[in-house]
């Protein structure tokens, strides 16, 4: 289990503030395990908050949260306590896992699993199905072989992601978004910061794969909620 400390850490998660990179180029090949700078522009801003608004004329939050903690008074949905996930499975795309734990590696970049039949799960964010955006990623393919996450891409509104957990618990998510994004304008707010929800975002890479640099020029990334529960 992680510590205390550690969990208390996870809400800057996806903040820009903190200055590192937390999607990985690769995902792909051994080559590329190096990290590309998130776009400036996705950074949070620091600004003081607008004047207030008469109620009668208010029609939603005015800014945007940066941490949990200012939305726990919002949560929408079924949320557990934390706990860490040991296997993740995709029925529609035939993929199962056991989880491995993902860090940051020196370079602040988020570290990508070894084994490409493996995905890893990032344990500076939340726990699968805790408060907030958890984050679970694979290889896309492997020196020309096909990754755990291979057919990840191909996931439509709707389908289910079980994510099995150290206390039993079976916490399952539908996917409500299945996105593409240019690595160097990756959206790090919208997948890493704060949600009013339990989510889930599952990460591998995407585009056309250009061997001269063994790379893949964009990121798919499913996102979905928590549904339910099986114990």
């Amino acid at each position: 289990m992680r510590s205390s400390r550690l969990v208390r850490t996870r809400v800057a998660v996806g903040l820009a503030v903190v200055g590192v990179a937390l999607i990985a180029i690769g995902l792909a090949t051994p080559l590329s395990h190096h990290a590309a700078p998130f776009a400036a522009a996705d950074a949070p801003s620091t600004s003081a908050p607008p004047p207030a608004t008469p109620p009668a004329a208010k029609t939603q939050r005015q800014v945007a949260p940066t941490s949990q903690a200012d939305v726990r008074d919002l949560v929408t949905g079924p949320v557990l306590p934390e706990s860490d996930p040991v296997t993740v499975s995709i029925p529609r795309i035939g993929a199962r896992s056991t989880l491995v734990a993902l860090g940051l590696d020196a370079d602040g970049a988020m570290e990508v699993p070894r084994d490409p039949a493996r995905a890893g799960w990032f344990v500076r964010g939340a726990a699968p199905g805790a408060l907030g955006p958890a984050v679970i990623a694979g290889h896309v393919t492997w020196n020309g072989t096909p990754g755990v996450f291979y057919r990840l891409g191909t996931l439509q509104r709707g389908d289910r992601v079980a994510v099995s957990r150290e206390d039993g618990t079976s916490a399952v998510f539908v996917v409500e978004k299945v996105a593409r994004y240019k690595k160097t304008r990756f959206p790090v707010r919208t997948v890493y910061g704060a949600i009013d929800h339990a989510g889930l975002r599952l990460i591998t890479c995407g585009g056309p794969y250009d061997p001269s640099g063994s790379r893949y020029p964009d990121n798919v990334v499913v996102f979905a909620r928590l549904a339910s529960v099986r114990s």
